[in-house]
């Protein structure tokens, strides 16, 4: 999940250096959802105390 908020990251700033605007701004709102639904989901499995199967 962190990866792909990577990816969209990258392509966001990739996108904006070009002048892509609508580009960069519709990568970076996925990054940024990607983003916190990483941290929540890293969040339960710290309170649950149950790790990763993979």
């Amino acid at each position: 999940m962190l990866s792909w908020a990577v990816t969209f990251l990258i392509v966001a700033i990739i996108a904006g250096v070009l002048g892509l605007t609508g580009v960069a701004g519709t990568a970076t709102s996925i990054a940024y959802a990607l983003f916190v639904i990483f941290i929540l989901l890293a969040l339960v499995g710290f309170v649950t105390g149950r790790k990763p199967t993979a």
